[in-house]
């Protein structure tokens, strides 16, 4: 079996190691895996892409020229739109952060609220307001990007995030900011390996298997009386906390789940 991985030529450096270990991952399945960077194409008999990037773009053109992508470019575009998920969610009765698209400063209704950008990640091009004044600054900084905004929700700055190959749940971790609202693992917060309800469990497999997802992230904001909301869907999704936290390798998961796949 002959296979590539995409990345852009930032996110390949600075996601080496988990290349690494893809590639050894997939040596031990007898899977030839290519990697391509930027703008090189993928040899024409590859048997799937493993598209590593937020460009949804990108994977439909590389789903038009006939590769298999994994995820497929759908999955991407959803994800890579933060409103776009939260209407996937509820039409799928899943509990989510009430969000809303705003054009102006004065549609936002209540302060505290948090402003994001549809397609930043990584905590990235996110902010809290308390006024105003914050808001607008935000509007400025981000003019020429699609603006939601959310209620702040008190959370003690915790999340869940889910980790799915398939339909499978190969692990969760909670992450607890550090001195800011955002848990993000890579902003410098904390990170547990948590144990899912049998309620939640079936809500991540819910989401996925709608999406027809092959591995993303979802992420749930964690509330004091136990009950979460959805927030986010992320692909391609980070594996630093899941690395951390659990004892296998996610790579090894990953390929296994793709050859199998492809030998259906």
């Amino acid at each position: 079996m002959k296979g590539a991985v995409y990345y852009s030529k930032s996110e390949a450096l600075r996601n080496h190691l988990f290349i690494d270990d893809l590639m050894k991952e997939a040596r031990r399945i007898d899977i030839d895996l290519q990697l391509i960077i930027g703008d090189e194409q993928p040899d024409a008999d590859v048997d799937f892409i493993l598209f590593r990037d937020r460009n949804p773009s990108l994977a439909t053109k590389f789903e038009s020229e006939g590769f298999n992508l994994v995820n497929r470019a759908e999955v991407n575009r959803i994800a890579h739109d933060k409103l776009k998920s939260f209407e996937f969610a509820t039409l799928l009765g899943v509990a989510a952060v009430p969000t809303k698209k705003i054009q102006r400063t004065n549609q936002i209704d209540i302060y505290p609220c948090v402003l994001k950008t549809v397609d930043g990640h990584g905590g990235q091009e996110v902010v809290l307001c308390t006024s105003i004044t914050q808001a607008e600054a935000f509007f400025a900084q981000f003019h020429d990007h699609t603006i939601i905004v959310q209620p702040y929700i008190e959370s003690g700055a915790r999340d869940i995030r889910v980790f799915m190959i398939g339909e499978e749940i190969v692990g969760a971790v909670k992450r607890t900011g550090n001195g800011t609202f955002k848990s993000n693992y890579t902003l410098g917060g904390s990170v547990d390996q948590y144990t899912l309800a049998n309620w939640q469990q079936q809500e991540a497999k819910r989401i996925a298997k709608a999406l027809k997802s092959d591995y993303i992230g979802i992420d749930f904001i964690l509330l004091p009386d136990g009950r979460w909301l959805f927030n986010e869907i992320e692909d391609p999704v980070g594996a630093r906390s899941l690395y951390t936290t659990h004892d296998f390798s996610v790579a090894g998961k990953l390929m296994g789940y793709i050859k199998g796949k492809l030998a259906e």
